[in-house]
């Protein structure tokens, strides 16, 4: 069955009034306060940990390999953190080499948020999908970078060839050229306009992502402009949180929701209510997780400002900074230990009975060779855990 004989839907983009976008300000109005609220708190945050610049490149190098995880992707994380921490000038302590595929995301990531104050353009785009698509050399499909898609329609699909459910049709090829020019004016006009600059950035998303203008990597390019939109709504290109991260923890309600959004009447006003309420909320949560890792790093400052004077090895400073940094929640076993350090099994058990008696481990509940260890807790009040999140 061709995509001409699937049962054609009435989509966004075919609405008379596409694309004049409507919206609940009343549903909105107390979700953007409480995100303007979780921002400030994160800024203030911020203003009392040392490293800014290596929390920047941490929350880049997030935002690239969760946008990536959203589309199954997966990249070398560490050698797009080396690639963007050169890009951006921050000294990596331990570089890796560096692939072309690590190099052009890189360079994708650091000129949405860096240049936030250049002019969006074609071009820009266009630049953009070659370096996403920079040292790739087994596509699924073939993907020339740098240029818009062909002619053949563009939908997504699923289910049997004999009865496929169509989640969403892009605008014919025919077409895009003007879509592009009058998403690019309004992307660059808006910034100065009185549009509430978070609904702004929700807007940006849906558009462009409707737009669909590429073969493939579509999705990864709207987080990118999203990331723009986001700095720019910071008028800095300090990066605090990672958006990606929260839609990936949430991807499958982050489809449903465009797809929900798309599937309007033609006689409908384009209202996306239900869109912008999911991308505030989403903002909202992938601040609570930026607010998160700064706690996990005062906390971590804290812990070895009280011991850093203790007799430890290489291995188990290792181990401990993993603890302090909000992994194995659960504790750690002498497995995991051995498998992180790299040590034998009884250089394991030997290390944690040595942290246990100076007094920075405690055991958990239980035992055996199920034995599990946490940092004690009475030498901090903060917990190592995420702060609970709010789905308002």
């Amino acid at each position: 069955m061709g995509f001409n004989e699937i049962e054609q839907n009435q989509w966004l983009w075919q609405s008379p009034n596409w694309p004049e976008f409507r919206w609940d300000q009343q549903r909105l109005s107390p979700l953007l306060r409480h995100a303007y609220d979780h921002i400030g708190q994160l800024k203030g945050r911020m203003a009392m940990v040392e490293g800014v610049e290596a929390f920047t490149l941490d929350a880049m190098l997030a935002n690239i390999v969760a946008s990536s995880a959203i589309e199954s992707e997966k990249v070398d994380v560490y050698g797009v953190r080396s690639s963007l921490a050169r890009q951006l000038g921050i000294n990596d302590q331990n570089p890796v080499k560096i692939s072309e595929q690590s190099e052009g995301l890189a360079s994708l990531m650091r000129d949405a948020v860096t240049a936030w104050q250049q002019p969006l353009s074609l071009n820009v785009l266009l630049q953009w999908h070659c370096w996403l698509f920079q040292g790739y050399t087994s596509l699924m499909q073939k993907v020339t970078p740098g240029e818009l898609r062909g002619e053949a329609p563009m939908q997504i699909v699923s289910g049997p060839l004999q009865s496929p459910k169509v989640h969403f049709e892009a605008p014919p090829r025919a077409i895009i050229d003007q879509e592009l020019e009058q998403f690019i004016r309004w992307f660059n006009s808006s910034q100065q306009s009185d549009l509430d600059p978070i609904v702004r950035a929700g807007i940006a998303h849906l558009w462009f992502v409707t737009i669909h203008p590429f073969e493939d990597g579509n999705g990864r390019i709207t987080r990118a402009l999203t990331d723009r939109a986001l700095a720019q709504a910071d008028q800095s290109s300090i990066r605090m949180f990672a958006m990606s991260e929260a839609i990936l923890e949430h991807r499958k309600a982050y489809y449903d929701v465009l797809e929900r959004t798309q599937k309007l009447g033609v006689n409908q006003q384009p209202d996306i209510t239900e869109w912008l309420v999911w991308f505030v909320k989403t903002l909202v949560l992938s601040v609570e997780m930026a607010l998160a890792r700064i706690e996990r790093t005062v906390v971590k400052t804290k812990f070895w400002a009280r011991h850093n004077d203790l007799p430890l090895l290489e291995p188990q400073r290792k181990v401990l900074n993993r603890l302090l940094e909000g992994d194995f929640q659960d504790g750690i076993n002498a497995t995991q230990y051995q498998r992180v350090a790299k040590v034998s099994k009884a250089t394991a058990t030997r290390h944690l009975s040595d942290l246990l008696a100076q007094g920075v481990l405690e055991k958990l509940p239980g035992g055996g060779r199920s034995t599990r260890y946490r940092v004690l807790r009475r030498d901090f009040s903060m917990l190592l855990v995420s702060p609970r999140r709010t789905r308002k």
